[in-house]
């Protein structure tokens, strides 16, 4: 038991010789001198396109297209179909990387779950969240093919 540890003999401490010793604060004065020297730098990690589109993916669904979806666009106004757990600076990142296009502003709006009453069964229309996304002058989006 650890209580009586006090009654046991010790064991004497060995010296240890003159030349580990001096090796040892060699050592660490080496150490110090290399660390002055060569500050640590970390490497520079580029993301790769998979990477990108694997966030890309995460983040939007699907363009909204609806009438006055089609009438914002002429003002540099585009909606997004965006998943629950997307934040605006995300979604700006992913447009921009997916599109090549400078985004100035998001909004994002959260619509609620609605309940329907079909046939005397109550059901659930799903919500979801989408976002505004507002380009800078001169940038647009090519989302429906002509």
């Amino acid at each position: 038991m650890a209580v009586f540890n006090f009654l046991k003999k010790k064991e004497p401490e060995k010296p240890a010789s003159k030349k580990k010793i001096e090796k040892k604060i060699e050592r660490k004065i080496e150490k110090k001198v290399v660390k002055e020297i060569i500050p640590k730098t970390e490497p520079i990690r580029k993301a790769s396109p998979k990477r990108d589109s694997d966030a890309i993916s995460r983040l939007l669904k699907e363009p909204h297209i609806s009438e006055k979806a089609t009438d914002l666009s002429e003002n540099g106004k585009y909606i997004f179909r965006v998943y629950k757990d997307a934040n605006k600076s995300e979604i700006k990142k992913a447009v921009a990387g997916l599109y090549g296009v400078v985004v100035k502003e998001v909004n994002i709006i959260n619509i609620k779950t609605k309940t329907r009453i079909l046939r005397g069964r109550k059901g659930e229309k799903p919500g979801y969240k989408k976002a505004i996304v507002t380009l800078e002058k001169g940038h647009k989006i090519e989302i429906l093919p002509h």
